[in-house]
């Protein structure tokens, strides 16, 4: 493998960042969106079909999170989903980050309970 390979490899996301018209897009179809934010911040509003499960504790168990379909992570702005997607792909799922997190949300007019 030459170095080009290898940097290709090293950089290549193996989730994708996704806006939230592409979430949104996804959800219809069945997938899975998965707040990893703490507890305190879920408290402070969420999506309505979103499954909590902090990060700290996804890192530990992904238990109860089908692989049936697309997984998407969602935090407050996209940096811990970013983590959460990668720690999903790197479990086999389908996994998808949302690109701004529960800002972009809301910025969309998207519901929040």
């Amino acid at each position: 493998m030459g170095l080009i390979d290898s940097l290709k490899k090293a950089f290549n996301k193996p989730y994708k960042t996704i806006s939230v018209a592409q979430a949104k897009e996804l959800l219809t179809d069945g997938a899975t969106l998965l707040d990893v934010r703490s507890a305190q911040e879920w408290r402070t509003g969420r999506a309505p079909q979103a499954k909590h499960i902090p990060l700290d504790r996804l890192q530990t168990n992904t238990s109860g999170i089908q692989k049936t379909g697309p997984v998407i992570a969602i935090c407050a702005s996209g940096v811990r989903s970013a983590s959460a997607a990668r720690l999903l792909a790197a479990k086999g799922y389908d996994a998808y980050s949302v690109r701004g997190g529960m800002a972009a949300w809301r910025q969309a007019g998207e519901p929040v309970r």
